[in-house]
């Protein structure tokens, strides 16, 4: 079974948290409509859940729904294609991570950025909003715009709306290996 995944069922047929996995989907156009407080804060408060390495807690979460604060936050963004009824920053207390002994070369912070940002997308999605990532964006410039602390930095935006109806064609990958050749098991 060199390379080839194990032979069995499929086990997914009616799951429907794997059904969400498989079309969630990054929402490049948003109505203008606003995004719900207790929807906000649905999708805000799923990112507690996510996995935090040792539960240290070392990221902080600005809220965005002021519509010329956005609009600040996108010029500085270009990968922001999007316009969010509003965007939670997800940043890292640099300065915690050196409290507790770890060297910014450490991935652990931006790992839990990453299953922070995970969930918070698929929460979204569960509520029916559209949302999508940027990394794309000036640290810096955000963190003057959003007044961080010193050793905070914004790290990952996730921008939420309400999907709109039209939206641009999906991103598809040119060339390159299929999923299929990316994949092996037990060893390459």
């Amino acid at each position: 079974m060199s390379g080839e995944e194990p032979t069995g069922g499929d086990t997914a047929g009616g799951d429907a948290v794997l059904r969400a996995i498989r079309t969630r989907r990054v929402v490049r156009a948003l109505a203008d409509a606003p995004v719900e407080p207790g929807q906000l804060r649905a999708v805000l408060d799923s990112a507690r859940y996510a996995p935090h390495a040792g539960n240290r807690r070392l990221h902080r979460y600005v809220v965005v729904t002021r519509p010329g604060m956005l609009r600040a936050i996108r010029m500085v963004s270009p990968g922001m294609l999007q316009r969010p009824a509003a965007a939670i920053v997800v940043c890292v207390d640099w300065a915690g991570v050196r409290a507790y002994g770890f060297p910014e070369s450490n991935p652990g912070p931006y790992v839990d950025v990453g299953t922070a940002a995970a969930t918070m997308l698929m929460a979204a999605h569960g509520l029916g909003l559209g949302a999508g990532p940027v990394t794309s964006f000036s640290r810096a410039a955000v963190a003057v715009l959003l007044g961080a602390p010193d050793g905070v930095r914004p790290e990952l935006i996730v921008c939420l709306g309400h999907p709109s109806p039209q939206q641009p064609p999906p991103v598809r990958r040119r060339g390159g290996p299929a999923w299929t050749d990316q994949v092996r098991w037990e060893h390459f």
